[in-house]
């Protein structure tokens, strides 16, 4: 969900799941690297590669299976 926000000085503001699920992610990760859930993995796997992390506990969301971008493709 994403809006803008405010009367007289707007502001443009994301909010909802995949807004938690990014910071979680972002907050369980490692320098320097990209953690991805198994979703991203799906869409992206014919471009890039991905290292299964295993099964990570995310406040709020429960325990998923998340992974860490190896390298890409792009074209």
């Amino acid at each position: 969900m994403a809006g803008v926000i405010g009367e007289r000085k707007f502001a443009y503001d994301v909010w909802g799941h995949t807004v938690n699920i990014a910071s979680r992610l972002e907050s369980q990760g490692l320098p320097g690297r990209i953690h991805v859930s198994e979703q991203i993995v799906e869409r992206l796997s014919d471009r890039f590669t991905f290292e299964c992390r295993g099964d990570t506990a995310l406040k709020g969301a429960g325990t998923i299976r998340t992974y860490l971008l190896r390298e890409g493709h792009l074209e």
